[in-house]
């Protein structure tokens, strides 16, 4: 049976939790999630802890914030004129947004602090600093080895 190695094509269902039990994420409903292990699309230490898995395998494994998103950089704290938002969005601290970046790039931010004229807003990963529950079932293993 093919184990998920580096390169190896990935077939998944998975759910991700904050600690609490909420719940951020999950594709149980939906097309399974069809990625190439190192390709970026999940994070080191979820694509680590799914190295040596089978098709069939279920885990359920807690990430530090070094394994998931890492942790809050204070570089990516900037302060927003209010004047800048929308009339119709009244930024509120722990609200997430996005913004328009460069090249049409979309830039999440968390509200940090509303101030009198500005908001300061963290572009770090939302979930950075956060330890998560990374639950997953591997539905499909291919290798560049298989024929």
């Amino acid at each position: 049976m093919n184990k998920i190695q580096a390169n190896s094509q990935v077939s998944l269902r998975y759910q991700l939790l904050l600690e609490d039990g909420t719940e951020v994420e999950n594709n149980q409903d939906i097309e399974p999630l069809e990625f190439t292990m190192g390709d970026g699309t999940l994070t080191d230490g979820m694509e680590n802890v799914l190295i040596d898995h089978s098709a069939g395998d279920t885990l359920s494994v807690s990430l530090p914030p070094n394994d998931g998103f890492g942790y809050p950089d204070p570089d990516n704290i900037h302060d927003i004129p209010l004047s800048d938002f929308p009339s119709d969005l009244s930024p509120d601290p722990g609200q997430v947004i996005t913004f328009d970046g460069p090249d049409d790039e979309e830039i999440v931010g968390t509200v940090v602090e509303i101030r009198s004229k500005e908001a300061r807003i963290d572009f770090s990963h939302p979930l950075a600093g956060r330890t998560l529950i990374f639950n997953a079932e591997v539905l499909k293993v291919i290798n560049s080895t298989d024929s």
